[in-house]
């Protein structure tokens, strides 16, 4: 272990600390088998911070993370680090930047709440994500509890861990409805020694085209964003890597390189951009397809995240279908990821329809997690 490293046995402060922890998880066990023996629902909940996303939830008595809260154990050294599901997101971030490192694919936190276990059952993304992957593939490992109330281990805290089937990556998105994950071994990343932002005034489908261009450049992309700011259409270009590549890729591409606009791509991961608090009573879409999809035919002008491959949209609700149709025409698919308007809260049908096979799939899989059905039923998909 290195002098940097922190322990990875509890020290007699946090005995304590894992004593309740462990009292917690067997509490939240029992729970589970009282409740299945009853058939009655579960709502999980962390801070609540992403309960607007997904289906909306049905009635259920609250089960919360609060209680399963902690960092296990942390190595620099070894880039990795486990950490029980209602650990806040902000303290493990401020514990990994202690240290130089992060999590880089930028969870989103959409408010203070925001907990380990959330951000895998989200499986959201922030800016970073077309450049360095998604939550699922920092996942090495998880402690779920399931539907039957069973306290099961998956995976471990090492990259190659895993023959067959890998359940813990399997959590990642899947809203709550296979179990409660109870604990989380992610892997790490340094920060990079460099970053920049680049700002170019240029229309949307030059955008798409340059970013489809750089792509296949041995440049140090790591986020872009385009947008019509107040009528002028920007695309801001996110650079991070080593020292001389940084300056490098800056001198090639041009543009204007802008100060310290570490809270603009914040702001943009959490949705709390201007172009988003101007949606007013209309919906927020959420269009996912390719990097090299055109423009498409879309009722207002998109926010364009992940060199292409995320297109926010605001519309009205009889807009959606049309949504559906573009993305799909494309090779790919669209969200309601924030209902407006009245009765925003209880419409369903936000998740992009699965096809036949994909949803035996995930009836089978929330069969054999959930024999009762009382996790988050619904959340993912309604009638499962």
């Amino acid at each position: 272990m290195s002098a940097a490293a922190l322990p990875t046995e509890p020290t007699p402060a946090t005995a304590s600390s894992a004593s309740q922890a462990a009292l917690a998880l067997a509490q939240a066990a029992e729970r589970i088998r009282d409740a299945a023996a009853r058939s009655q629902p579960l709502c999980i909940r962390g801070g609540g911070s992403k309960a607007f996303y997904g289906e909306p939830a049905q009635a259920g008595e609250t089960l919360s993370t609060a209680d399963l809260s902690g960092i296990v154990s942390y190595e620099p050294s070894e880039l990795v680090v486990t950490a029980r599901a209602g650990t806040p997101l902000s303290q493990l971030e401020a514990l990994l930047a202690a240290q130089g490192q992060c999590l880089p694919f930028e969870p989103p936190h959409f408010g203070g709440g925001a907990t380990v276990g959330g951000m895998v059952a989200a499986g959201l993304s922030g800016p970073a994500r077309a450049s360095v992957g998604s939550v699922r593939d920092y996942v090495l490992g998880a402690t779920v509890i399931n539907g039957r109330g069973q306290t099961l281990v998956f995976g471990g805290q090492v990259m190659k861990n895993v023959a067959g089937y890998d359940v813990s990556r399997l959590l990642a998105g899947s809203m709550g409805t296979l179990g409660l994950i109870a604990e989380v071994s992610l892997k790490v990343l340094p920060v990079a020694p460099a970053e920049a932002t680049l700002r170019f005034e240029m229309g949307q489908e030059e955008a798409l085209r340059r970013l489809n261009e750089w792509g296949g450049q041995s440049l140090p992309l790591n986020a872009s964003a385009w947008i019509d700011d107040a009528g002028v259409p920007t695309l801001y270009l996110r650079l991070r890597g080593a020292v001389a590549a940084v300056a490098a890729a800056c001198q090639r591409l041009g543009g204007e390189r802008l100060g310290d606009v570490a809270s603009d791509w914040t702001a943009s991961r959490d949705l709390r951009l201007p172009w988003f608090e101007a949606r007013g009573d209309r919906d927020l879409w959420r269009l996912s397809v390719p990097q090299t999809a055109p423009v498409l035919a879309l009722p207002d002008a998109p926010y364009i995240e992940w060199h292409g491959g995320q297109r926010w949209v605001r519309a009205l609700p009889a807009e959606g279908e049309s949504l559906r149709r573009a993305a799909q025409a494309v090779g790919g698919h669209a969200t309601l990821f924030i209902a407006g308007g009245p009765g925003a809260a209880a419409r369903p049908g936000r998740l992009a329809p699965l096809a036949p096979t994909l949803e035996r799939i995930h009836r089978d899989l929330k069969r054999e997690f959930d024999p009762a059905g009382i996790l988050n039923p619904g959340r993912l998909y309604p009638g499962f």
